[in-house]
């Protein structure tokens, strides 16, 4: 099995005529393949909001039971993406990805049948383990792909894979509840994931030095001059294990990690919280978020357009730019008069804003920083700090909104405040640590 998703050897590079007409063609199809099918796979770990209301309505499960499973997805998956993130450096990524997407879906699935707690919190613990093939298996087809200087642009276009999917499950997936009930909340993912898995593994394509071709950097002549405490690389693995001992890895693996707190509460309680806040059918809430979702298409890709084109692919201005933007739109949310219009500026504040710094947090700053045959490592470094954020994120905001829930001639009333406090807390404290890295150095 592990021959089977090892990368191949690196073959001699290729000097005939059609290596530029290869790299554009697999370069169309990988861009296309991992945004497309990664879109869809979101939906395979985003399916759980869209059911909270109606399993807690029908006694399933409570607020604190849901926050412990949403949280065993996050921990799965951050341990995943570690070490799927070290493994991907070594993998065949196309294999990776489409394994990852058939078994997640599989999961999900499963779901559609389960209503027991512990069984439930396994199936979808065991779902993150399989969705943390995925990012690692992008990122690094991406650094093989793309070079330096245009890597913002790419990477951005890959990340409206977060708001498109997103969006999928707000606009689509809460319509197919509506009309068939909370399992098939599960089972419309699980079976549009196994298609899309499919299809992924056809168009994708292993690192260029295993077809033959040179690396994306010496075919576009993009280097950047080394840092000088940089060493000769010794391999894959002492490459892997040299970024830990960049300082601005932790930092930034810090910052991403208070980032994925808002970014998920909103993901996991936004529907909730305009339920009962708002006063919002689940159909008008989802159409609120899935607005957010389409603002974050246009967050990612204006992320990696500013950051390359009016920063030279310096991070951290736009990081602070897209911070300040993010802030304004969730006080806006929470604390502006509940007006529809109001409340759709702040969501689309909130989804451009938010989607800009996960595009930089989550993965494209840490690939600047480190070496780029190790992105999957550097991805999972920071990866694992992000979802641990995410899996903490879930157990205490289902503890201070179950905590501040009360049954009111037998109807639930709740209490945002707690939490709001806590989620905007996090947003803060991940824009400061982001700005910190103003004069990080980058590395091929």
């Amino acid at each position: 099995m592990l021959r089977y998703f090892a990368t191949g050897p690196d073959l001699p590079v290729r000097t005939d005529d059609g290596v530029d007409g290869a790299f554009r063609r697999y370069r169309m199809r990988i861009i296309m393949a991992i945004t497309l099918a990664y879109a869809v796979s979101y939906t395979c770990r985003l399916a759980i909001n869209i059911v909270k209301k109606p399993l807690i309505d029908q006694g399933i499960f409570t607020p604190l039971e849901l926050g412990m499973i949403g949280s065993a997805l996050f921990y799965t998956y951050a341990a995943g993406k570690l070490i799927n993130g070290f493994v991907a450096d070594h993998s065949n990524v196309k294999r990776l990805f489409a394994a990852g997407m058939i078994l997640s879906a599989l999961c999900n699935i499963a779901m559609g049948f389960s209503t027991l707690f512990w069984a439930t919190l396994l199936i979808w613990g065991l779902n993150g383990w399989f969705q943390s093939y995925g990012a690692p298996a992008c990122v690094v087809a991406l650094a093989s792909w793309f070079s330096n200087r245009e890597r913002g642009r790419y990477y951005g276009i890959w990340s409206t894979a977060h708001s498109i999917g997103e969006g999928l499950t707000f606009a689509v997936v809460s319509a197919v509840v509506a009309i068939g009930g909370w399992r098939w909340g599960f089972w419309g993912p699980g079976v549009a994931a196994v298609l899309a898995g499919v299809a992924a593994y056809y168009a994708m394509a292993d690192r260029p030095r295993a077809l033959g071709l040179p690396t994306v950097a010496d075919w576009r002549n993009d280097h950047y001059a080394p840092p000088a405490e940089d060493v000769p690389e010794r391999g894959v693995f002492a490459t892997q294990l040299s970024i830990l001992k960049i300082p601005a890895v932790w930092i930034l693996a810090l910052a991403s990690a208070a980032n994925y707190v808002t970014r998920y509460a909103i993901n996991s309680w936004g529907i909730l919280y305009l339920q009962e806040a708002r006063a919002y059918s689940l159909a008008e809430a989802g159409a609120m978020l899935t607005a957010s979702t389409l603002a974050g298409v246009a967050g990612a890709v204006a992320f990696g357009f500013v950051s390359d084109k009016f920063f030279g692919a310096r991070r951290p201005p736009a990081n602070l730019l897209f911070g300040v933007i993010e802030l304004v739109g969730l006080f806006l949310l929470f604390f502006g008069p509940n007006n529809p219009v109001i409340v759709f500026i702040a969501v689309i504040l909130f989804g451009l804003g938010m989607t800009g710094l996960v595009t930089s947090l989550g993965g494209l700053f840490a690939i600047d920083i480190c070496p780029k045959r190790v992105a999957g490592a550097a991805l999972g470094l920071v990866g694992v700090f992000s979802y641990i954020g995410a899996a903490v994120q879930e157990q205490v905001s289902g503890a201070l909104i179950d905590a501040n829930m009360h049954m009111i001639n037998g109807t639930n009333v709740y209490d945002f405040g707690p939490v709001i406090w806590f989620w905007i807390g996090s947003s803060v404290l991940a824009t400061l640590l982001a700005t910190t890295l103003w004069n990080t150095k980058l590395r091929d």
